[in-house]
């Protein structure tokens, strides 16, 4: 019986050798995929509430101006919601990585500094950073600016401009800077400052206003594009500007929007 027991006991274990090796190991789990990208439903565009007619407030407090209607109008053909956010220009780039805001459309620059932390559309327009001063002053040229105080917008490309040129930057008795164009501007009518230098389209829409008060001298500190600004790694959204701008600009659409604020096409 024992030898009988044996025998049928080293078969069964035999059988169960067999049965392990021949059997089909379970499949693995597949990866889960990966989640796909929220869809885009709201954008929210920075500011400068006080650069106009570019973005500003009108007499009934509401934001108006030539990049507010271009960017509810890309909004519209992109099927998203524009929200506007005013915010401190000269802090427009941590506004930006900190995601309070999705877009920076306020007549900005493209420049080769702001592109290393910037991701920009196709320039829509053309600008220059011109000089405005008193209608009677003796400052004809840049020249003329040596020993003058000057200012601009702080945080903005004329600031930049300005000191590009650096024979002339140095050249001044003192440069200030200010938390809008506005202000700038105030202080050239109180006769705090000689000279203002303003992108071009702030500035003539000011003169036009003041033709008695500012006059625009022919050089400037130079010739610029405006783009729409966003985090570089927000590739989806910038996607979908260029194509609306792209749209905009072939069936005339933009040219409209830049006529009514300008008087003509403007567009680039």
């Amino acid at each position: 019986m024992k030898k009988i027991a044996a025998v049928a006991l080293l078969a069964l274990g035999a059988a169960l050798v067999g049965c392990s090796k021949n059997e089909t190991p379970a499949p693995s789990a597949a990866p889960a995929p990966a989640p796909a990208p929220a869809a885009i439903t709201k954008i929210v565009v920075g500011l400068d509430d006080s650069f106009p007619p570019m973005g500003f407030r009108d007499e009934k407090n509401e934001l108006v101006g030539f990049d507010i209607d271009m960017a509810r109008e890309a909004a519209k053909r992109m099927g998203v919601e524009a929200e506007f956010k005013p915010i401190d220009w000269s802090a427009k780039e941590a506004e930006l990585s900190g995601k309070r805001v999705d877009a920076l459309w306020n007549g900005l620059t493209i420049t080769d500094e702001r592109k290393e932390k910037i991701g920009f559309t196709s320039p829509y327009m053309e600008n220059h950073q011109i000089i405005v001063v008193a209608a009677k002053s003796a400052i004809n040229n840049k020249s003329d600016m040596s020993g003058k105080v000057v200012g601009a917008q702080e945080g903005s490309s004329a600031v930049d401009a300005v000191k590009k040129d650096d024979a002339v930057f140095k050249s001044f008795k003192e440069f200030k800077t200010f938390g809008d164009n506005v202000t700038a501007l105030m202080d050239l009518s109180a006769g705090r400052l000689e000279a203002v230098v303003v992108d071009e389209v702030v500035g003539r829409y000011y003169v036009a206003k003041k033709p008695d008060e500012y006059r625009v001298l022919e050089e400037n500190f130079g010739t610029e594009d405006y783009g729409v600004g966003v985090r570089k790694d927000d590739t989806a959204l910038l996607e979908k500007l260029n194509k609306a701008m792209g749209e905009m600009k072939t069936d005339g659409t933009a040219a409209k929007i830049a006529t009514q604020w300008f008087g003509k096409d403007i567009i680039k």
